[in-house]
């Protein structure tokens, strides 16, 4: 366990002092350090600390969800990443399947988690898709509405 810790504090400064792109290049990163890694336990370690690869001003990167706020006290907020991340919303009775670039679900489902909403039951993520469980139909429509607002501001 020591060892998994420590590799995550490896990862955790490389992703905070460097602009890494890929799986590939954060492994040879890794590897420079000492630590020679699969892609399957990088992939897991990837996904236990909740990286995502967001997108930024100079191309996509991984980070930490609340990287992607620049305000908001560290906060991750729908304002400031779903126009960036958003593709399509669609839904079904209490329902919402929202679709986001690759590796964009991550953020934006922590951001809505963060928000507390009274009408979601709560998220699923994926890599590019998230569940959004609501209340009630009316509260599927409220919601949807306000994703595609955020989504084109």
């Amino acid at each position: 366990m020591a060892n998994k810790r420590e590799r995550h504090a490896a990862i955790r400064d490389i992703i905070e002092n460097r602009a890494v792109a890929s799986q590939e290049d954060l492994r040879k990163l890794l590897l420079q350090r000492g630590w020679d890694v699969t892609q399957s336990t990088l992939s897991r370690d990837l996904h236990e600390m909740r990286l995502a690869r967001i997108p930024t001003t100079n191309g996509v990167r991984y980070a930490f969800p609340e990287a992607a706020d620049h305000e908001e006290g560290g906060k991750a907020t729908l304002e400031i990443i779903l126009p960036a991340l958003f593709q399509k919303v669609d839904g079904v009775a209490e329902l919402i399947v929202l679709k986001t670039i690759t590796g964009g679900a991550s953020p934006v489902a922590v951001a809505l988690d963060l928000e507390d909403l009274p009408d979601v039951v709560g998220t699923i993520a994926g890599d590019d898709t998230i569940l959004i469980i609501c209340r009630s139909r009316q509260a599927r429509e409220r919601l949807t509405k306000r994703i595609l607002r955020l989504s084109k501001e």
